[in-house]
């Protein structure tokens, strides 16, 4: 039996193009390994998800899959078995104890850039079905510019760049601002710095990388805000918890509450570009415009 040929969007009724309130989709990544990128999109989520927000968190690391690690879950079923059509979406969906859903990654997702249409209409179907309920889906990426970063950074509508104060965080940060921008069409991020131990190192360290990327890039950057160094952050990685749970009025806690409250704010767009079935629709590439391959 031939696939059926896709073209354009398919927007399922009840699915996130009909409500009021379309879904806000973050991608949260960085240039560099060990910034502390997944436990900022951890604990994102789970600020979000106490503020009332409806979360699903979808872990888009294509080699090291690690946020079911971070929460302590263990996921029978991942991307990959939606991929090969063993399971559906929805089937492989897990319930974080603080209060928002988590889609567990594995290496199998690159193949999302080779879906053939069944496969794809499957993936969008799937996406919409569970948009019907959700108000923000955050992407953890893998650090660096592979292929992965590139497709997840691109598809989303906002791209959350993690900052910490290294030489190595923030080469690593321009060079994936860089291509981003000069060869996927992305000209708007917005900046956390992490791990500071003073309150005016974030935005003094933000304002340093804004002058160096205005002087030879054509992007515009937002500070959005900054995390401090925590005791308590190391032990909730170790206990497999987040810093909410453990420490909710120390510095950190307060920190995400913060931002979750500024990301609430963060403007989604109108149109195609607020459906996640457009977001979908970049990941997998079935666009006029496919994603390349950075060498």
């Amino acid at each position: 039996m031939r696939s059926p040929e896709i073209r354009g969007l398919r927007v399922l009724p009840g699915g996130a193009g009909s409500g009021p309130r379309p879904v806000k989709v973050i991608a949260v990544t960085g240039g560099k390994g060990g910034i502390g990128k997944t436990s900022i999109a951890v604990s994102l989520a789970a600020a979000l998800a106490s503020a009332g927000q409806r979360v699903m968190l979808l872990d888009g690391d294509l080699g090291l899959a690690n946020v079911d690690v971070f929460l302590g879950l263990t996921p029978r079923y991942t991307m990959a078995h939606v991929l090969s059509g063993e399971r559906t979406l929805d089937e492989i969906v897990l319930a974080a104890p603080q209060g928002f859903r988590v889609v567990p990654g594995a290496s199998g997702v690159a193949a999302l850039a080779t879906l053939g249409a069944a496969q794809h209409l499957g993936i969008v179907q799937g996406f919409s079905a569970l948009a019907t309920d959700l108000d923000v889906l955050i992407v953890d990426t893998a650090a660096g510019i592979a292929h992965g970063v590139l497709q997840f950074s691109q598809a989303a509508q906002q791209v959350l760049i993690v900052l910490c104060d290294e030489p190595a965080s923030l080469t690593d940060a321009y060079a994936l601002v860089k291509v981003l921008s000069r060869d996927h069409g992305v000209r708007a991020f917005r900046v956390l710095v992490n791990r500071i131990r003073r309150a005016d190192r974030g935005e003094s360290l933000f304002r340093s990388f804004e002058r160096v990327t205005s002087r030879f890039l054509d992007v515009t950057l937002e500070f959005a805000g900054a995390i401090p160094e925590d005791p308590w952050l190391p032990r909730a990685n170790r206990e497999q918890r987040t810093v909410l749970e453990i420490s909710p009025g120390g510095p950190a806690a307060v920190a995400f509450k913060k931002l979750a409250g500024a990301v609430d704010k963060w403007p989604v767009p109108a149109g195609p570009r607020g459906n996640v079935e457009f977001f979908v629709e970049r990941l997998v590439g079935r666009r006029e415009r496919r994603l390349e391959v950075v060498q």
